[in-house]
């Protein structure tokens, strides 16, 4: 069985990859900044590094067989990947749904450049490039407490997926044979608007919670008020607004490769029925 040496493993996809791998009777090694503050399965290994701190990195990654890697937007250091590539046969890469970069081409996004750094490695590689998490409507929680959710371009259709999916795709990815050069762009099985989504919340928690179109204009301010990342509002506008007309594509790559469909979105609020009340 391989050892894989698991990034973020508890965050949202990380802790279901370390799960995932731990079932299919795997050694899992996880990076972790505070070990002392994480409880993850028994039997998986815990050591401590930092992606930000590329020297914390080659005791982790010595001795395992793959690496699954996310990189939580800090700014891009090169000498990550180098080690991993220095010691690791194998990387999966939790991306997102960019362009290829040409030669010589600008990055437009930290996922382009570690993409390209990894390509030229020279160790074996694999991208899972997932659509937006369906966890990212919890930032939803408070307005659907109050029963009404303003937000801009309620007819922008989504296919938003679930972090399970994503963490089985990986941990299939990084455990199986046929992977190599792979970029698999991974998503929802169905494309729903904002408004359904706001929908099947309320349906799933028994509530009433009615949507209110947010003007552009009025979104911008209050998200780069919010994010304070100008650019990173009006990227999402811009592709919000790109959805209404043209829904956000759904690719068939779940099922292909587990031999399932991918969960709905109306699984994943079910799932987290608990977190939206909390939060709310």
């Amino acid at each position: 069985m391989a050892k894989i040496l698991v990034t973020g493993a508890t965050g949202k996809v990380g802790k279901h990859i370390v799960s995932a791998l731990t079932a299919g009777g795997h050694q899992v090694r996880a990076l972790v900044r505070r070990p002392e503050e994480v409880s993850l399965p028994e039997g998986v290994e815990v050591v401590r590094g930092d992606l930000a701190s590329p020297r914390t990195l080659e005791p982790a990654v010595r001795g395992v067989d793959g690496v699954y890697l996310m990189w939580p937007g800090i700014p891009v250091e090169p000498r990550v990947v180098e080690t991993i590539s220095a010691f690791a046969a194998r990387v999966v890469y939790l991306s997102t749904d960019v362009a290829d970069l040409a030669e010589g081409e600008q990055a437009m996004s930290f996922h382009q450049e570690i993409e390209r750094q990894i390509r030229t490695s020279g160790v074996s590689w694999t991208f899972v490039r997932a659509i937006d998490f369906a966890t990212n409507t919890l930032g939803w929680a408070d307005q659907i407490g109050r029963g009404l959710v303003r937000w801009p371009y309620g007819e922008a259709s989504r296919s938003l997926i679930h972090e399970r999916d994503i963490a089985d795709v990986a941990a299939h990815v990084l455990t199986s044979d046929g992977h190599d050069g792979a970029k698999y762009l991974i998503t929802g099985p169905e494309s729903i608007t904002h408004v359904e989504q706001v929908r099947i919340i309320g349906e799933v928690l028994g509530r009433e919670v009615r949507w209110e179109d947010l003007p552009p204009d009025a979104a911008r301010e209050q998200l780069t008020a919010a994010w304070r990342n100008a650019p990173f509002v009006e990227a999402r506008l811009k592709a919000w607004a790109s959805f209404v007309d043209s829904p956000e594509r759904v690719t068939d790559t779940v099922e292909r490769l587990l031999g399932r469909p991918a969960r709905t979105f109306r699984s994943w609020v079910e799932e987290h029925a608990d977190d939206f009340r909390q939060g709310s």
